[in-house]
């Protein structure tokens, strides 16, 4: 079931916690990516999934999603989450580094784009940037 989101404003001044979903079938990405996101005390991993379609069906405030994932890849879990859910801030995390991809992650809705070789430095941002209704994308393509 799907939540509406409040805006990171209001979840700022309310003392609220943004639950998020992180979506990778690699089990160690996962983890490390909840690892940095539990770091931060607003921020709560309230479900994990290996494939898309469990990203779909576990969609809270924030949906981090891998690309290459079996079942339904992160970009076509995003296309259907935006069919039920076209305001929920959806950010890919990925070893793609193309124009192409990027490019159509904007298409779909995506807000924010991080790689998983910059994920440790940029991660944290593109969450608070995306959570505030505005896009992270890399400049660099």
């Amino acid at each position: 079931m799907y939540w509406a989101p409040c805006s990171w404003d209001l979840m700022q001044v309310l003392g609220g916690i943004v639950r998020i979903v992180v979506a990778d079938d690699q089990e160690v990405v996962r983890k490390r990516v909840v690892a940095t996101l539990m770091s931060r005390g607003d921020l709560q991993v309230c479900a994990e999934a290996s494939n898309g379609q469990e990203a779909i069906e576990k969609a809270k405030e924030l949906v981090i999603l891998d690309i290459t994932m079996p079942v339904l890849n992160g970009l076509d879990a995003a296309r259907q989450i935006r069919t039920f859910a076209p305001d929920l801030p959806i950010l890919i995390l990925s070893v793609h580094k193309s124009r192409q991809v990027v490019e159509e992650a904007k298409k779909i809705g995506v807000r924010g784009y991080v790689t998983k070789g910059e994920a440790i430095q940029k991660l944290l941002l593109a969450v608070d940037t995306v959570l505030q209704n505005e896009t992270f994308f890399p400049t660099d393509l």
